[in-house]
């Protein structure tokens, strides 16, 4: 029977499983901060619609096998006009996220590129308040504004930067604002159709349809070119786009938008950790970050506000 939705569509509610959404959303911060690295040094050998391409569908691939295996394909037959909709929506939404990112990471550093990003889940967080009616307590609203200060604190050396070479970090600056916001709409989209499917089948549509949207843009036979660390680092962000994106929508379905977003918000202190690690083990791949005092106290600003968002009282609704 085909789904139907009523004229005053019901929306999402979190199960309520706090500490399991937190996990989830732990996991997909780490993964996502680990991340620009990665894709920073296969873009040395890669052009962006191609690593794109090769992320969605091998994780359309894989996810989909397991679906198969399991039985939980989605009835693709049996969608209704609004969940078609809300599809597309979320399906163009990652597809262009992706795109401009990569973009962006290429005209800056992956610093850069992570505390611009950062207002793709303050976006949600927005979101989650005025469309699915989530609440914060005054402790909450106090560590959402502790965030916003921390990240304008930390990252105020790495912005002024911008100025020694301005064309390039202006545009892919204003690149990187655009992925923001069309991450947020697909956020928001996911969010509703997780409603009527499964985490892990509303992944898979969107892969699919990437993977579909991209076709005309990559070039499939420059894998041919790579070498066997790069093969290797194409692989690593395939699969961290699977379990990433993965961990990312489970935890929408256990917690709030907002309290997943403030989570995320971590991501910039990861890729700096990440980055520091990686240019003591592999110099000649990874420059190291080098921040200020200034930074150093604004990171304590943007772990102090981010854990009073996502743990600070018992959201209504």
């Amino acid at each position: 029977m085909q789904a139907t939705v009523a004229p005053a569509m019901e929306l999402h509610r979190s199960s309520g499983r706090r500490w399991l959404g937190l996990t989830l959303a732990s996991i997909t911060m780490l993964l996502w901060g680990i991340l620009p690295l990665a894709l920073k040094i296969l873009l040395r050998a890669m052009e962006s619609p191609t690593i794109v391409w090769y992320r969605f569908f091998l994780s359309s691939v894989l996810l989909g096998a397991l679906l198969a295996w399991r039985g939980g394909l989605p009835p693709i037959a049996r969608f209704s006009r609004a969940q078609w909709l809300l599809l597309a929506i979320a399906t163009v939404g990652l597809a262009l996220n992706y795109l401009a990112y990569m973009e962006g990471l290429d005209l800056t550093t992956p610093a850069n590129a992570q505390v611009l990003i950062q207002l793709a889940p303050l976006m949600l967080a927005l979101g989650g308040l005025l469309l699915f009616r989530e609440h914060f307590s005054r402790l909450q609203w106090a560590g959402f504004c502790i965030l916003i200060l921390g990240l304008a604190t930390f990252f105020s050396s790495q912005l002024r930067a911008l100025a020694s070479s301005l064309d390039r970090y202006l545009l892919g600056s204003a690149t990187l604002v655009g992925a923001a916001l069309t991450w947020a709409i697909y956020g928001m989209a996911q969010k509703q159709l997780l409603h009527w499917f499964s985490s892990q089948a509303v992944m898979w549509c969107i892969y699919v349809g990437c993977t579909v949207c991209l076709s005309l843009a990559a070039k499939p036979a420059a894998i041919l070119e790579l070498d066997g660390m790069e093969l290797g680092v194409l692989l690593f962000c395939a699969l961290n786009t699977l379990v990433a994106y993965g961990a990312f929508a489970a935890a929408l379905a256990h917690w709030e938008a907002s309290r997943v977003s403030s989570v995320l918000a971590l991501t910039p202190l990861a890729t700096l950790a990440f980055a520091w690690l990686m240019a003591a083990l592999w110099p000649t791949l990874v420059a190291p970050e080098v921040i200020s005092t200034t930074s150093l106290l604004g990171a304590v600003a943007v772990v102090g506000g981010s854990l009073l968002t996502a743990l600070g009282g018992d959201s209504k609704g």
